[in-house]
């Protein structure tokens, strides 16, 4: 015979019949819930980083495509600077002399020297513009993965916690939220 005795207290039974005798659906929709969200959460955090990456990359063009335009606006200036100067050389030498006849050439070399450059420097100037709207487009659209990012974990938080208290009420909040983060995660999607 044994001297030892087993006593369960209340605590104990219901945690031996309490598993066996109960199927919480609710906590497995919860866990598969939270299984899709933390999937979808993971698309979405890659997304938002690639969206900013690329942002960034535009970003990072347009300033190179912006020094670029500078330099040849510099140009062009230099290039107007010597017609200045030969149309000032025109205008003090004698008419019928060799040089004021070079000062003139000089001139209309610089007028068709100077298209081209002027030409270059807005076609960079357009570029610089359509990259810096690509990045805040793309930048936008970060934003907006980020946002569901966030609330895609929020909701993955309060699927934890209703799990742990089984407060119903919490358990809605939980799937609004989660329902708040996919419409997020759409709109994300669609680049709205």
């Amino acid at each position: 015979m044994s001297d030892e005795y087993e006593v369960h207290g209340p605590h104990d039974h219901a945690l031996e019949h309490g598993g066996a005798h109960a199927s919480d659906s609710s906590a497995s929709r919860i866990a598969v819930m939270t299984a899709i969200l933390a999937s979808v959460g993971a698309i979405a955090a890659y997304q938002s980083g690639a969206n900013e990456n690329q942002a960034l990359f535009y970003k990072n063009e347009a300033a190179i495509l912006k020094t670029e335009a500078a330099n040849q606006w510099a140009y062009y200036q230099a290039k107007g600077e010597k017609q200045n100067l030969a149309e000032l050389g025109a205008a003090l030498s004698d008419p019928a002399s060799a040089p004021h006849a070079k000062f003139i050439a000089d001139v209309q070399r610089y007028k068709t020297e100077k298209e081209p450059i002027r030409q270059q420097a807005e076609s960079l100037e357009k570029q610089v513009k359509q990259d810096n709207e690509v990045s805040e487009s793309l930048q936008h659209q970060h934003h907006r993965w980020a946002q569901a990012t966030t609330l895609i974990q929020i909701s993955i938080a309060l699927a934890a916690i209703t799990l742990l208290t089984k407060k119903r009420w919490l358990q809605k909040v939980t799937v609004g939220m989660a329902v708040i983060a996919v419409g997020l995660f759409v709109t994300a999607w669609l680049g709205v």
